[in-house]
């Protein structure tokens, strides 16, 4: 019996980041998928995962990324990349949220950076007033920058399932990338891979039983 829903923020909640990366890249004449490359290299130490842990600060970060991408064929700022984090809020998934809010323990995990405020810290105010309104959704937000762990690690699906009460075949589990899911999955969570929101949303229907209108 499901009695929770874990959800990924950027990519679920809101729009890719992965977006504004191509954007990026075409504007600076980097080849297609270069950021996504970096932070694929050395996936569990590189700059991006030891900043996502608050191992790094955003200075020791900003270097780091600029090293890493250099050694790509490419200098790029790591303040440069933080500046693109921040997707558009997706009102449908969010009354999506609302409806199951009523029926399960809704919590956010989310892999985020200590560069700011919370999930949003990449936002101007008003912006940033809207994921808090979200934010005020959830029974909880379990953020990386903040416990020291980070998707994909096993650990922190662990930590979550302790923290929300239940077991991983309890749990529905949102995110946007397949790397995170697949340990999830291993531990017994349903897993939704959001691609679109109609298929996102039509497989949570199908995983839960409620209806999104």
């Amino acid at each position: 019996m499901i009695k929770a829903i874990l959800w990924d923020f950027g990519g679920v909640l809101t729009t890719s980041p992965f977006e504004n990366f191509s954007k990026f890249e075409t504007a600076e004449n980097l080849p297609t998928d270069f950021i996504r490359t970096i932070n694929s290299t050395n996936p569990h130490t590189n700059a991006w995962a030891q900043f996502e842990r608050s191992d790094v600060t955003l200075e020791e970060f900003d270097k780091l990324f600029e090293q890493e991408s250099a050694a790509l064929g490419h200098p790029v700022s790591g303040k440069e990349i933080i500046k693109l984090l921040a997707g558009a809020i997706r009102p449908r998934m969010v009354t999506a949220l609302k409806t199951c809010a009523q029926q399960y323990n809704c919590t956010c995990l989310t892999n985020n950076v200590a560069a700011g405020q919370g999930p949003g810290m990449t936002r101007d105010a008003k912006a940033q007033a809207e994921v808090s309104d979200v934010m005020a959704l959830f029974r909880q937000v379990i953020e990386s920058s903040k416990v020291g762990l980070r998707k994909p690690d096993p650990k922190i699906y662990e930590y979550a399932c302790a923290e929300m009460g239940v077991t991983a075949d309890q749990v529905v589990y949102l995110d946007d990338l397949g790397i995170n899911l697949k340990p999830a999955a291993a531990m017994g969570m349903k897993t939704i891979k959001v691609v679109t929101e109609d298929q996102a949303l039509a497989d949570l229907e199908a995983a839960t039983g409620l209806t999104f209108t």
